[in-house]
């Protein structure tokens, strides 16, 4: 068990920088709101959906109603429909499935796809204790921001940059361990076209659409690289 603890805690570094930064802005920004840390703990908690996360603070804050902020958030976290996917008979055959659907964010999301248990760590155990740090380091973050945010002035310029840079550093981590760049590469070039065509708010759910059908397209050819890698 502490070899499966610690190869899930050492997955998930890059992530915990990433998440107690993001986290922290998320509380700094609840805060300046007018809301306290047991907002962000509930928020992080409950909701735990970064993106929706930080356009909730608005909602908040505007008024939005409820019908509103539904839709909003069924369009921003519409991909995680297309993340689940891949995962739905090995989420099934543990004890913690309900949980694993719930915490699969981006971020962890992509450290399970490339998840390679070595000998004597158990790969269910992993997968549960990756999704579970995450969700810890994005608490931490949250809270600790909000806290922080009732004592100190904080400037936010730029801070919106990190999530950007999370996503970066682990595709680049991706690439280097992928036996094959051929999805990365339809998912970058049907992201960037997507992007040109409907614009930065609606590009997402329509390049992951074209992505899996390409992708599936693909299927055996994918399948044949991988055994010769």
């Amino acid at each position: 068990m502490k070899e499966t603890v610690r190869f899930a805690f050492l997955k998930t570094i890059p992530v915990m920088l990433g998440y107690l930064f993001l986290g922290l802005a998320f509380g700094l920004l609840l805060q300046e709101a007018g809301y306290s840390f047991w907002w962000a703990l509930l928020a992080s908690t409950i909701v735990y959906a970064g993106s929706i996360q930080f356009v909730l603070v608005s909602f908040l804050g505007g008024g939005t109603s409820l019908p509103a902020v539904a839709v909003m958030t069924l369009l921003i976290n519409s991909r995680h429909a297309f993340y689940g996917l891949s995962f739905v008979e090995k989420f099934r055959k543990m004890k913690t499935y309900p949980y694993m659907v719930f915490s699969l964010t981006d971020e962890t999301y992509s450290l399970l796809c490339s998840l390679k248990t070595p000998a004597g760590v158990d790969e269910k155990k992993a997968m549960f204790l990756i999704s579970l740090f995450d969700q810890m380091y994005w608490i931490a973050g949250s809270v600790a921001g909000a806290a922080l945010g009732q004592v100190l002035p904080f400037d936010m310029t730029g801070i919106d940059f990190a999530m950007t840079a999370l996503f970066v550093t682990i595709f680049v981590d991706q690439w280097r361990e992928a036996k094959s760049h051929l999805p990365a590469v339809a998912g970058l070039i049907s992201a960037i076209v997507c992007l040109l065509i409907f614009g930065g708010n609606n590009f997402i759910l329509p390049s992951l659409i074209i992505t899996v059908g390409v992708l599936m397209g693909l299927r055996g050819r994918l399948e044949q690289e991988v055994k010769e890698a």
